[in-house]
């Protein structure tokens, strides 16, 4: 049988998915649980050829789409990849959209003709986990990378005219360094001027060694109104250039709503955050209650309604009762459940 990694961006739902590397050549991140306790390894073109063969002779529908998978497929030589991007439009001639993830390392190590080359065969997006912008943000979360690596990486894949998807994550500096981390963040995003900005709100895996560091009190967590408060001061900082702003496709955001163009629809996404803001400390906790049990795009009206706030404010009383900072305590807990689990029982 053919093989498949872990996880894929949420875009690529219906996409064909091609297991050209195994794992993360990282892996050492404190945020990321996807790949803890495996080894990285290449996969020889051959066998991923087979395994396209064997595809398609299992799947009964035709794909538009296909994703390479694991984290960074750039990894590998470029002549690998146009070999195996050739044979996926071969035996799946109606794919016509090809992406992949990768590292900014193995981004900025590519170059133009090697992005000219991967385009012409066929790649079509590249999706990159930037985090952050700042230099002490990544070096806290061992991200491996340079604000220096973001940058070079991400303005050549765009020079190549190849689509880039950069993933920022809220929450990730703590309290502590929530400023520094959204403006350096916007700094950066501005000067490469990727296709999607997508938000991926922090969510503390209970293995992790950020959840270490909480409970030895050096990583302040944010709560959600703090969170809303950042992505507004880093929205605010970002120029209105042809981006996607994108909240609405990871239900670890809380305002999911936040999502449009920022050249033409940066004020309706800063008036939504505003929206939020303006509610009462009451109104704020019930509206994140409801959101966490339940995601989805939902508006911040419904907390509004004196009926509907009084009901959650009860739970939320109930779970304060439990212990110090009992509310926020379960907010996080919640996030937990919609994060990957590691492939084994350790983080190493």
């Amino acid at each position: 049988m053919f093989e498949q990694g872990v996880i894929r961006p949420p875009s690529e739902a219906d996409s064909l998915l091609v297991r050209v590397t195994r794992n993360c050549p990282w892996n050492r991140c404190h945020i990321c649980p996807a790949y803890k306790g495996k080894k990285f390894s290449k996969r020889s073109v051959e066998k991923v050829k087979k395994d396209i063969d064997m595809m398609a002779e299992t799947y009964p529908l035709p794909f538009t789409s296909a994703f390479l998978q694991d984290a960074d497929t750039l990894i590998l030589p470029t002549g690998e990849l146009v070999e195996i991007i050739g044979h996926i439009r071969k035996r799946f001639p109606r794919i016509h959209r090809i992406t992949t993830y990768a590292r900014a390392k193995s981004m900025k190590r590519k170059g133009p003709e090697e992005y000219r080359w991967l385009k012409e065969a066929g790649l079509t997006r590249i999706h990159t986990g930037m985090e952050s912008g700042s230099a002490r943000v990544l070096k806290l979360i061992q991200k491996g990378i340079t604000p220096e690596d973001i940058l070079q990486g991400g303005m050549r894949v765009v020079e190549s005219g190849i689509s880039l998807s950069e993933y920022i994550m809220p929450g990730v500096g703590g309290r502590d360094l929530s400023r520094e981390h959204a403006l350096e963040t916007a700094k950066i995003l501005n000067r490469v001027r990727p296709d999607f900005i997508r938000v991926r709100t922090l969510a503390i895996h209970p293995m992790s060694p950020i959840q270490k560091m909480v409970d030895e009190g050096t990583f302040q967590p944010m709560n959600d109104e703090e969170v809303v408060e950042e992505i507004r001061l880093l929205l605010e900082n970002l120029d209105e250039m042809p981006s996607h702003f994108r909240c609405g496709d990871f239900s670890l955001n809380l305002l999911m709503q936040v999502d449009g163009r920022l050249d033409t629809h940066k004020k309706a996404m800063l008036e939504e955050l505003d929206k939020y803001l303006a509610l009462t400390r009451d109104q704020k906790r019930a509206y994140s209650l409801i959101q966490r049990s339940s995601p989805g795009m939902r508006p911040v009206g419904v907390v509004l309604d004196e009926e509907v706030t009084a009901r959650v404010l009860e739970d939320v009383k109930a779970l304060e009762a439990r212990e110090v900072d009992g509310f926020n305590k379960y907010i996080r807990r919640l996030m937990t459940y919609q994060l990957p689990q590691p492939q084994t029982d350790c983080w190493s």
